[in-house]
């Protein structure tokens, strides 16, 4: 079985996918099963996606396509430590299948253009973040998995954080989702970002296996038709070379268990 869990059309503002066109390509190169995840990243105005409209368009495309593909709901929810009551309302409202819970911005600063790392030594920065990131899932648990856990690396401004800086941060982080029941995406966009490693990276997946985690979506992070499925076939062989034996897909918020191909 192969599903791509981490997909954006023009509901999130960085794509102009059309949803119907993103399914064409998932069923044209062989997957089972795809779940949407456009954005939602609360800063001052909530204004992001229509959710009422997204849901719509889904609910379509299950029709159009129902003997060909499945299609779950989902979202991928970029939150900030404030935010978290915005986060818990929205899940209410809405009967989803899936939720990565990201991070983007801290303090309404982005990290895509450095506007958060900006003045900060390396280690500050990737501290802080991991530090914002912990604080998240201690109070926040509408979630399935950790969307890209280790995101700063892809806007690294030389060369990557050594691990053994962010290793115990980390650890924590992965403690807390282990015991809530949740769990961790590999996010196959470290290809085209051009990391060194997977995302996150692979002392990371050791470290989840080691603390006895075992729920892991794979996803494409996909926002052109090209990038539907990417590399997800591969990422099934790291995850077994690393001693993984499942991944899961989900369904009204719970996992379900698959081989890995």
């Amino acid at each position: 079985m192969l599903a791509d869990y981490h997909m954006h059309t023009s509901f999130s503002d960085d794509s102009v996918m059309p949803m119907q066109d993103a399914v064409e390509r998932a069923i044209a190169i062989g997957l089972d099963e795809i779940c949407f995840t456009d954005h939602i990243n609360a800063v001052h105005s909530y204004d992001d996606c229509d959710c009422d409209a997204y849901l719509k368009e889904i609910n379509l495309c299950r029709q159009m396509f129902k003997d060909k593909i499945t299609i779950k709901f989902g979202m991928e929810f970029g939150l900030q430590s404030q935010l978290c009551s915005y986060y818990e309302d929205l899940f209410r409202q809405y009967d989803f299948d899936f939720i990565l819970l990201s991070v983007h911005l801290i303090n309404n600063l982005d990290l895509w253009n450095h506007e958060f790392q900006h003045g900060k030594s390396q280690i500050q920065y990737n501290c802080e973040y991991y530090d914002e990131l912990l604080n998240i899932v201690h109070n926040y648990n509408d979630y399935s998995v950790l969307g890209h856990m280790d995101l700063i690396r892809r806007y690294e401004i030389e060369s990557e954080c050594p691990f053994e800086y962010v290793k115990d941060r980390i650890e924590k982080i992965l403690r807390v989702v282990i015991d809530n029941g949740k769990g961790i995406e590999v996010n196959t966009s470290s290809f085209r970002y051009g990391l060194q490693d997977l995302m996150p990276s692979r002392e990371v997946l050791k470290l989840y296996k080691k603390l006895g985690g075992e729920i892991i979506t794979i996803g494409s992070d996909s926002h052109r038709e090209e990038q539907i499925g990417y590399k997800i076939p591969f990422i099934h062989e790291q995850l077994k070379y690393l001693g993984y034996k499942y991944f899961c897909t989900f369904d009204k918020m719970q996992p379900a268990f698959h081989k890995l191909n």
